[in-house]
């Protein structure tokens, strides 16, 4: 097995950043070559409170999370925050080829049973659900209740064959997309073909050697506008191209197709879920432009969603971390409050 060479974000890089004060924690963990990573996690709120584990999607980071942190703990709770591997001020790869969806499970694994957390609230959204879901039933016993937020654990593997060869052609042989040809693509997608306009998303990603992290996260808040200042510090974590391989990398490992190798963890995934008792809240905005209809497969399929005030927020988009933050932190503290810690 040949060494992983990784990047590691120089420290003067997350001085000073706007609403993030948030002193590092950080786990070395073994990469799967012969080595180790070093994770980073924020670790805030009173050390006996409840724990909840927040965990970011692509291209983000835990700065994402910096409005809802204080209003978490100001509620009681612990937050853990880690930054996924190629991500936030964690160890990054410097292969696309490195990340995999089993590697990213495999490394956050690690990470949560070196950091022994126990009767810990997961919450999730985009990347972070759907790595963070695998984490939660491959160790069910560590995690008393669930909220997932724009979303889902995909697993395609009953596509019709006509479907997935479509498909397949369609990923091989669409040329790289403009930042504008793959924004359009997200903003209306084929009902006929729902899964060619996430393609666009994958092929831009995958071939392009510079993603303009910030501007892209800027660009597609709903009805917010970052400052200057905010910008950069999604930046942060990237000085220069070659730190990018993981927001490259991670769209095109999401399972599209019945025979991407992701797909068993996943079922086994959805076996747990689908008797999973403990609580399990779906948050999600009404607009979000990628996971649209994921809220009701969750409420339809896991036995503990039955009952819970489920939300459906108006408006902001995918990252309702930073549109909705108030909102979603208030629907969290309130999750833990009023549901047991142990059950199913």
């Amino acid at each position: 097995m040949t060494d992983m060479k990784t990047l590691r974000t120089p420290d003067e890089r997350f001085r000073d950043l706007p609403g993030y004060p948030f002193a590092p924690h950080y786990t070395d963990v073994p990469d799967g070559a012969d080595g180790t990573l070093r994770i980073h996690h924020v670790d805030e709120g009173p050390r006996d409170g409840e724990i909840v584990v927040c965990m970011h999607g692509q291209p983000t980071w835990s700065y994402l999370y910096r409005h809802m942190i204080p209003l978490l703990t100001g509620a009681g709770l612990r937050v853990l925050a880690p930054d996924l591997v190629g991500f936030g001020r964690s160890d990054k790869p410097a292969a696309r080829e490195d990340y995999t969806y089993e590697r990213q499970v495999a490394w956050l694994n690690a990470w949560l049973r070196q950091n022994d957390v126990n009767n810990a609230t997961f919450v999730g959204q985009d990347w972070g659900g759907l790595i963070g879901l695998r984490i939660v039933a491959e160790n069910p016993e560590r995690f008393a209740r669930v909220v997932v937020a724009n979303t889902g654990l995909p697993a395609p593997a009953d596509m019709a064959p006509e479907q997935a060869e479509a498909l397949r052609t369609f990923q091989r042989t669409l040329p790289t997309p403009t930042l504008e040809e793959m924004a359009a693509a997200l903003a209306t997608p084929d009902p006929a073909a729902p899964f060619h306009a996430f393609a666009y998303w994958q092929k831009w990603t995958w071939e392009t050697e510079d993603i303009p992290v910030g501007l892209l996260i800027a660009g597609i808040l709903d009805g917010k506008a970052l400052s200057a200042e905010e910008i950069a510090a999604y930046d942060a974590p990237f000085p220069d191209p070659s730190y990018k391989m993981g927001p490259r990398a991670m769209p095109s490992q999401v399972p599209t197709l019945p025979d991407d190798p992701a797909i068993p963890g996943n079922l086994q995934a959805w076996k747990v879920f689908e008797n999973w008792n403990k609580p399990f809240l779906c948050s999600f905005t009404d607009n979000d432009p990628v996971t649209r209809g994921m809220a009701q497969v969750f409420r339809a399929r896991v036995p503990g969603s039955k009952g819970q005030p489920h939300q459906t927020i108006e408006g902001g988009g995918h990252f309702l971390q930073e549109t909705r933050a108030e909102r979603f932190a208030t629907t969290i503290a309130d999750f833990v409050k009023t549901t047991p810690t142990a059950g199913g």
